[in-house]
């Protein structure tokens, strides 16, 4: 009978979040972990069997508590028409108000090797899925006068938008910024 494990597998999984965030899946090594964790590699394989498993659980702990709570704000019933406007400002003061802004987790597994793996890449597919629907629904809420294949349009610009922001949010944050404004003006437009 295998030992039970006495460790907090959730907070295992955020510290490894960080590493993974900061540095990239490849570049994050076993002792990386070890050292962030607070296990033993001998632990950190019995728990997720591999880093690829652990990174699949960082993947997942990233989606829930770091992107889609932000997205929940413009799809809770509370939802204000302007939610998709505090979306971009949000994301922008992150942004500005840290010297180094990690970008995010998912852009930057998608341009790595890591990205190519079938339950990454679906992941990334799904990111996109839920950015898409969430600005289709700020849209419609905040512009309800616009036809479908508009809404449908602006939603997909919106999403080419953040996801520029994030991916420049690490090397160029006045470009990362400038992406942001740009989409908060695509707001502000008067049709």
């Amino acid at each position: 009978m295998g030992r039970t494990a006495t460790f907090d597998r959730a907070d295992a999984v955020r510290a490894a979040r960080g590493v993974f965030w900061n540095q990239g899946y490849e570049a994050t090594s076993i002792p990386d972990l070890e050292q962030a964790t607070g296990l033993k590699r001998s632990s950190l394989y019995h728990a997720f069997e591999s880093k690829k498993g652990l990174f699949d659980e960082v993947v997942e702990n990233y989606l829930a508590e770091s992107v889609r709570p932000l997205l929940a704000r413009i799809t809770s019933e509370e939802a204000k028409p302007d939610a998709l406007n505090d979306y971009f400002a949000t994301l922008a003061s992150s942004i500005s108000s840290t010297d180094r802004h990690p970008g995010c987790l998912l852009i930057a597994a998608a341009n790595g090797p890591v990205g190519t793996d079938p339950v990454v890449s679906a992941a990334i597919s799904g990111y996109y899925d839920e950015l898409f629907a969430t600005f289709r629904a700020g849209l419609g809420r905040a512009r309800p006068h616009l036809t479908e294949a508009e809404t449908g349009s602006q939603a997909r610009t919106l999403v080419a938008l953040t996801i520029s922001a994030l991916a420049l949010a690490r090397t160029n944050k006045t470009l990362a910024l400038a992406n942001l404004q740009a989409a908060q003006a695509l707001l502000a437009v008067q049709d």
